[in-house]
């Protein structure tokens, strides 16, 4: 998951936990207010009442009378005012059925949700009944109860709660939003290592990440400079060393193709002289001069196969003849092969001349090996080779490029046994370049990208 995605997952759900928190919090702050506006009501109703009865003991002749607290006297505005809202408050005098007395109960708030009231019914219960005495002098003066009206404390509770999260719905939303961007503003840096690196990744070591004002990314931005120094410093030697192990190579092939040349050549020039002058001399044994034609023509077999192979190991072409020559004769080379049935075909734009003799030599052993790898892994009818000098991002390269029509996949061509593909890019990458493979339309394409720049070219070994 994107970490900007997962980190504002994460501010949402505290978000969210901390407005369940909220809504808690107001849902048992209004329970217990309403539980003390109803404690607060049974007082001031009592209070009111004993104001009465010791008004009617004292000044009516009350101690005559049969109620010391007349009923229309308490049920006015006077009593009213003292009741909150909501609150339901029953008084019973003396022997008297109870009076009940409810103040604004279907003034509060709209009715609430039915999911809210079974939510509050099972989480909060019934209220409690407040019970207060009319007076602490005279217990059998009557008793004053007070209680919430449950349908009105409902709806009050839900009141509040509307109104609560409304407001902090709002503030939720803006603070999100803002913590999103400042999120977003922080992680900015991300992008640009995760840029970075990838960069490194396809060989770009000469970048370098900024410095960070944030100590942790900068010390990111450090340890990934750190290690693309290392990178650049490792390639450089490894491109050195594998210059040097191809300069090596080729010197133990012209070493090769010299003692082959001048050893195993001049052996089968002389098997095959000597089968010569027997077969001339055994003109009376015709069994003899059979045998003396057969050394000849085997001797002749392996002086081609030997011809081949100092063809192969040779590079005295490409110092002697240059580049596009050397080119030429070894398609010449592959197309004169009896056992072929592909055409081999040769395109050159560009003028190939001033190209560095080891890379030279470098782009000769590539288009080598790619012709070897077409013919070997698959059966093509048409494979051609196209070498173009180019100006790639202003640098001056030579473009290379082997496409067959042998039917041959990718996956096969990578598990393919040899190391035919891991040398071409062991040279390209040692000069420098790039390498692809791709699936063309009726078989493979390798193509190599060389630069010949003096600033880009591999550094020569010491």
């Amino acid at each position: 998951m994107n970490l900007f995605v997962h980190l504002v997952l994460r501010l949402a759900a505290v978000v969210l936990l901390c407005l369940a928190c909220a809504v808690g919090w107001v849902l048992v702050d209004t329970h217990r207010a309403i539980e003390r506006e109803a404690a607060a009501s049974a007082d001031r109703v009592a209070g009111t009442l004993e104001t009465l009865y010791w008004r009617e003991l004292m000044w009516r002749g009350g101690l005559s009378r049969q109620h010391l607290v007349p009923i229309p006297d308490w049920e006015t505005m006077a009593t009213m005012k003292v009741i909150s809202p909501g609150v339901c408050v029953t008084f019973s005098p003396g022997s008297e059925p109870p009076r009940r007395l409810c103040s604004q109960l279907e003034a509060i708030g709209d009715p609430a949700p039915s999911w809210f009231q079974a939510v509050y019914d099972h989480v909060f219960g019934a209220y409690a009944r407040v019970e207060r005495p009319l007076s602490a002098r005279q217990p059998l003066a009557g008793v004053v109860t007070a209680e919430p009206d449950r349908g009105a404390a409902i709806r009050q509770a839900w009141h509040q709660i509307d109104v609560v999260l409304s407001v902090a719905a709002l503030l939720a939303a803006g603070i999100g939003i803002l913590a999103a961007a400042l999120v977003g503003q922080s992680l900015m840096p991300a992008r640009t290592i995760v840029a970075g690196l990838q960069r490194l990744g396809r060989g770009d070591h000469s970048y370098r990440l900024p410095g960070y004002r944030t100590a942790e990314f900068d010390q990111i931005s450090r340890a990934v400079n750190d290690l693309a120094t290392r990178l650049s410093e490792t390639t450089a030697q490894r491109m050195a060393l594998t210059n040097r192990l191809f300069q090596v190579q080729e010197e133990e092939r012209r070493a090769l193709a010299r003692d082959l040349h001048d050893e195993f050549g001049q052996c089968l020039a002389a098997v095959g002289a000597l089968a010569t002058v027997i077969e001339l001399e055994a003109a009376d044994r015709p069994d003899l001069a059979k045998d003396a034609r057969s050394i000849r023509e085997t001797s002749k077999r392996m002086s081609a196969t030997l011809r081949g192979a100092l063809a192969r190991l040779r590079s005295q072409e490409v110092e002697e003849l240059g580049l596009e020559a050397s080119l030429a004769q070894l398609v010449a080379g592959w197309n004169a092969q009896k056992d072929r049935q592909a055409a081999f075909h040769l395109d050159v734009v560009g003028s190939l001349a001033g190209v560095p003799e080891a890379t030279g030599l470098s782009i000769y052993r590539i288009a080598q090996e790619c012709l070897t790898n077409a013919a070997r892994h698959g059966k093509p009818r048409d494979v051609r080779l196209q070498v173009q000098r180019v100006d790639a991002e202003g640098r001056d390269a030579v473009a290379v490029s082997v496409e067959d029509d042998g039917g041959g996949t990718l996956s096969r061509l990578g598990w393919a046994p040899g190391y035919g593909i891991l040398g071409i890019r062991e040279r390209v990458t040692a000069l420098g370049g790039s390498l692809s493979i791709s699936q063309a339309r009726w078989g493979v394409r390798v193509a190599a990208l060389i630069p010949l720049m003096p600033g880009r070219e591999a550094p020569s070994p010491a």
